[in-house]
């Protein structure tokens, strides 16, 4: 069974409360999604060190409910401004 949007958003907040995400389900299916995840946590952590946080943060979901996540991480000094609040 795919993966809601929302669940995704809220698994991700529960690890970095702090973090703004931005969620587009990139082919209406609900197993094909893009993220952005914009946290302080990632201050001084490589991008790959970025992105093993978030997929932690799913606990294991990746790859059997969550099929494909396209994701970007930032900073919010160095978010895009469309990622910014």
């Amino acid at each position: 069974m795919p993966m809601e949007a929302n669940v995704i958003e809220q698994m991700i907040k529960e690890a970095f409360p702090d973090a703004k995400v931005i969620i587009e389900d990139l082919r209406g299916d609900g197993d094909h999604y893009s993220a952005m995840v914009v946290s302080e946590a990632f201050k001084g952590k490589s991008r790959v060190a970025q992105h093993q946080m978030v997929y932690g943060a799913l606990q294991g979901k990746m790859g059997g409910e969550l099929h494909a996540l396209a994701l970007q991480t930032a900073t919010p000094e160095t978010a895009p401004d469309w990622a910014k609040d």
